[in-house]
């Protein structure tokens, strides 16, 4: 399962991204990536620590502008186009680090990000059911594991046709990822939002996710149904030492 060239897009792809090139001050970090995700499909983005998995996450959401490549979001272009316009288009980007407000509560959170979509409280409440005893507590006040389900229902409450979720793990305890990751797997079920997720849980990461692709300098090494990948652990680890798939 070498990672493959681009190729024509199957139509239908909410996310493809065509030979990427970016990085930062116009020295590539990424380089030559192709990668898909189809409707309600979650995938997993996963390779060891400079990678350069967060730049391509960064780059699909306009925060970073692309050196080279395209990418298209349902068919249209997206690579000159800034972080809001696309928030507006339903993408959805869930950071590294969370970037909540500390003092807002987590309902001014969610009512601040449902703008047009108000109404969706009770649905996303459905998914993230923690969220409700903490409506009217301070961001700043919650737990790793809520505010964490805070960056996520704030994501979801838009109802996102792309969500991309950076290290949704990271720093919490195993029992609140194992919580917090098949979220991501109904946030595709029930709600029909495309997933692509950065996670270091490689086994948990492979458990919820339909397809994955694993990166190493910078460049996609392996790709492959998530369950074939469960299956190959040589194949994976290798990927991670940037040695050949072959």
């Amino acid at each position: 399962m070498p990672a493959p060239a681009a190729s024509p897009a199957p139509a239908g792809h909410e996310l493809v991204v065509s030979d990427l090139q970016a990085g930062y001050q116009g020295v590539p970090v990424v380089r030559d990536l192709n990668l898909r995700v189809a409707p309600g499909e979650v995938v997993a983005l996963l390779g060891p620590n400079g990678a350069g998995k967060t730049t391509t996450l960064e780059t699909i959401a306009g925060l970073q502008r692309p050196i080279g490549g395209t990418i298209e979001l349902s068919g249209q272009a997206i690579g000159a186009t800034p972080a809001h316009v696309l928030a507006r288009r339903g993408l959805a980007l869930v950071p590294e680090g969370r970037a909540l407000f500390p003092g807002l509560t987590v309902r001014e959170h969610l009512r601040l990000a449902a703008g047009r979509h108000r109404g969706q409280e009770e649905e996303l409440l459905g998914i993230l059911p923690e969220l409700r005893k903490c409506l009217g507590r301070k961001a700043g006040l919650l737990s790793g594991g809520e505010q964490q389900m805070l960056a996520v229902g704030r994501a979801l409450v838009t109802r996102p046709r792309l969500l991309l979720v950076d290290e949704m793990s990271l720093g919490l305890a195993p029992v609140i990822v194992e919580r917090l990751l098949p979220v991501l797997r109904r946030a595709a079920s029930e709600l029909g939002a495309s997933v692509l997720f950065v996670e270091q849980h490689v086994a948990l990461a492979l458990e919820i996710s339909d397809r994955a692709y694993v990166m190493t300098h910078g460049r996609i090494r392996l790709e492959g149904p998530a369950a074939e990948l469960r299956e190959r652990r040589e194949l994976l680890a290798a990927s991670y030492l940037g040695e050949s798939a072959a």
